[in-house]
């Protein structure tokens, strides 16, 4: 890619900040909604599951559009693809607030998706070309900043807005954003030279269409799996095996067709490898923890949303802090693999201490430093897992191995969320049958802290047949909460060994000379 999309001075500061608040809108517009799910439900009349969809189906057109951006942009141009995505996004916002049954708010989220996945992966490109090769680290620092930043703004504004407005509100906060992001965009954005645009016979639609199935059918199965019981459902089944054919073939065809919707032959590349693999472990953890610990704030502390979306800031501020320090480390010529394995290190240390401080009931002040620390490993991983995927690349490979890396680390906290819901569940039944194996009416200490509690109840008016059995229900509370709190700390831990297992393969990884590294396109 030539420097001639290089911007100086006042442009360059707008052409930042619109792509910036196009990522944020997008990551933002992810998380905002777990907030609100239980509004919905309410208000749209739905069951538990069919809510969920409305998470599930943005995921979906997410994960279907990122990978085919690269092509998208040199189809219909850059500007005009991004300008088309940014009011793709936010007509589909308001649709979404708008919608008056479940299934038409998922069909529009469904759509929001498709707008949404290209937000975050151009402005990433944007952003990088509009700075010369040596402040390109830097650049992706301003874009990771956004992107670590967004999923920890979500929960507590969506946590705001639906304590003192209605939940529409989450979706036509966009709107006005949306709308002076499309202008600026086609003001000031440029798009580059590309080769020629493909004819309509030459476009690759089966390769779309195996791509969309089946990262499609992955999504689905990924997200309601726990909820149908997976392999007892037909429905999982079937999509599995679409998910397995589908890949299959769509490597087939991607390897064979003249010209592929998604490069895969840029996978040769050793360290692109090695990063998308990265990159997936990455998204694990990034979405695995802001997805656990809102979620043991609010089930077992009876935090609001407000106050758990709160607890994360600190966080996200620490990784603020670090993403220039970490983007000066790299262009000074620092060895990506070892900020990787340090970062590694850092993350499990703050799995570690998850693990020893979750009690029934935790104080907010003992989470601060525990999540300083995840600030601080996650921004050592971020840049520099970028850095090491796309260092050996040239020209037009750098976006398409940024397409698979941004791909890749959508998916992986697709799977995480849904291995933490699902071994939670398992382990909830496990350490649930444990405790109860402990309380049997024979022992004392069982049968004395039952008698204290009749008596306690009978003193508040309570007859003593009603006591009895309100003793018994705070007992069995007492235990699904300590059986919950376990299975928390289970996932703590467990997290934690992924990321320290990582650490010796991370290191074997050979990265170039510690040159600095030409960032440009990255991370795409």
């Amino acid at each position: 890619m030539t420097d001639s999309l290089v911007e100086y001075g006042s442009r360059r500061v707008i052409i930042t900040i619109t792509a910036i608040f196009c990522a944020l809108l997008e990551i933002v517009d992810s998380t905002i909604v777990n907030v609100a799910l239980n509004d919905m439900k309410g208000n749209l009349g739905a069951t538990l599951s069919e809510v969920g969809w409305v998470i599930t189906a943005y995921a979906i057109g997410n994960v279907i559009i990122v990978p085919m951006t690269s092509w998208l942009s040199a189809q219909f141009g850059r500007r005009n693809y991004f300008a088309a995505s940014i009011m793709i996004f936010t007509i589909c916002s308001f649709l979404c607030g708008n919608a008056d049954g479940i299934w038409q708010l998922v069909f529009f989220r469904f759509l929001q998706g498709l707008g949404g996945g290209a937000l975050l992966v151009t402005s990433q490109t944007i952003i990088t070309e509009s700075y010369p090769p040596e402040k390109r680290s830097m650049a992706q620092a301003i874009y990771g900043l956004g992107v670590i930043i967004g999923p920890t703004l979500g929960p507590p504004l969506g946590g705001y807005i639906v304590e003192h407005y209605t939940w529409p509100y989450i979706f036509y906060i966009n709107l006005p954003i949306g709308a002076i992001a499309a202008l600026l965009t086609m003001q000031f954005v440029r798009s580059p030279k590309y080769a020629e645009k493909k004819s309509a016979s030459e476009i690759d639609w089966a390769g779309i269409i195996l791509l969309a199935v089946s990262v499609g059918s992955l999504q689905y199965v990924l997200e309601r799996g726990q909820e149908d019981d997976w392999f007892s459902s037909s429905t999982i089944t079937t999509l599995v095996v679409t998910t397995v054919l589908g890949f299959f073939f769509f490597i087939w065809r991607e390897l064979t067709a003249k010209n592929p919707i998604v490069e895969l032959r840029v996978l040769k590349n050793g360290n692109l490898r090695v990063g998308t693999i990265l990159s997936f472990i990455l998204g694990m953890g990034l979405y695995g923890s802001t997805f656990i610990i809102p979620l043991y704030t609010q089930s077992l502390l009876q935090w609001t949303a407000q106050q758990s979306g709160a607890l994360m800031i600190p966080a996200a501020l620490t990784t603020a802090f670090m993403m220039p320090i970490i983007g000066k480390m790299l262009q000074k010529g620092a060895k990506q693999q070892v900020l990787v394995a340090i970062g590694m290190l850092v993350f499990f240390m703050y799995s570690l201490w998850g693990y020893l401080i979750l009690t029934p009931d935790t104080s907010k002040d003992a989470f601060f430093w525990m999540l300083i620390l995840r600030g601080l490993g996650m921004g050592l991983l971020f840049i520099p897992i970028t850095a090491l995927s796309l260092s050996t690349l040239k020209g037009q490979q750098i976006g398409q191995g940024a397409s698979f890396t941004g791909m890749m680390r959508q998916l992986g906290g697709s799977f995480g969320i849904a291995l933490i819901t699902t071994f939670m569940a398992r382990q909830n039944v496990v350490h649930r049958s444990a405790l109860v194996s402990h309380i049997t009416t024979d022992n004392p200490a069982v049968q004395q802290r039952v008698l204290g509690m009749q008596h306690n109840y009978m003193a508040k008016g309570m007859t003593p047949d009603v006591a009895l059995q309100s003793a018994h229900k705070t007992l069995d509370f007492m235990v699904t909460k300590q059986a919950a709190l376990l299975s928390y700390m289970d996932v703590f831990l467990y997290i934690g060994l992924m990321f320290l297992i990582c650490i010796p393969f991370v290191l074997m990884v050979k990265a170039k000379k510690s040159a600095p590294v030409d960032m440009s396109e990255a991370m795409h």
